[in-house]
């Protein structure tokens, strides 16, 4: 148990969400290539936790300045006060409002009048459309039809790329070596990495120690 001086201070992480901070490999590939069309009215990008849904999307925003709206308290009759002249939009996280039949009219609504403004919907989920609780027959039908890239596992060299990244977010930095002891000792997925990541890090600083295989061995064994 950590003693009350060696408690570590969160000093919050500073994510790098640019366009070359993303490495393209092949399980997400087909994601990036639907971004770079740009001829979508609607696209969802489906994948597992900490995959980089997020990450494409603030490259997205930030490459067409599209908005960012959340649907939970939104209806129909709010929907354009919240638009307001944006032409693209992005929802983070979209599932959490699937089912909910206010946000779904909204999110109709949404679609509808991008669709007015010859503008893009940028979503993004946990789970591919065919599995989404849908409400709304309509709402269904046009998400259905919209073009969706999955974001699938990391091979070897983007594992060792967002692990080298998630240290770099901490301005940490952590030699090839401690990378490579790291990966073939834990479960392959990007979850994994960042929970890796985290014990990593408070460790360090609760021992005022670097990061090396000897603290890494520690905490993977723990």
């Amino acid at each position: 148990m950590l003693k009350k001086e060696q408690i570590p201070f969160d000093l919050g992480v500073r994510h790098a969400h640019e366009r070359e901070d993303f490495w393209v490999s092949d399980c997400n590939r087909d994601a990036v290539a639907w971004l770079d069309k740009q001829d979508w009215p609607a696209l969802i990008i489906y994948g597992p936790p900490a995959s980089g849904k997020t990450h494409l999307l603030r490259v997205w925003k930030k490459e067409t300045k599209a908005s960012e709206l959340s649907l939970a308290q939104l209806t129909p009759t709010t929907i354009s006060r919240a638009l307001g002249d944006a032409k693209n939009v992005m929802i983070d996280d979209v599932l959490p409002v699937i089912g909910v039949r206010h946000a779904e009219e909204a999110l109709l609504h949404l679609y509808n009048m991008l669709r007015e403004r010859d503008g893009a919907l940028l979503m993004t989920a946990s789970a591919p459309v065919t599995a989404w609780p849908f409400v709304l027959p309509d709402l269904k039908s046009r998400l259905l039809a919209a073009p969706a890239a999955e974001l699938g596992s990391p091979d070897d060299t983007l594992m060792a790329v967002v692990l080298t990244k998630l240290f770099s977010d901490r301005q940490i930095f952590v030699p090839q070596e401690v990378v490579q002891f790291i990966l073939p000792r834990i479960e392959r997925s990007f979850l994994a990495l960042r929970e890796t990541v985290d014990k990593i890090d408070r460790r360090a600083l609760a021992e005022k120690r670097p990061v090396t295989i000897p603290l890494v061995r520690e905490v993977l064994q723990a």
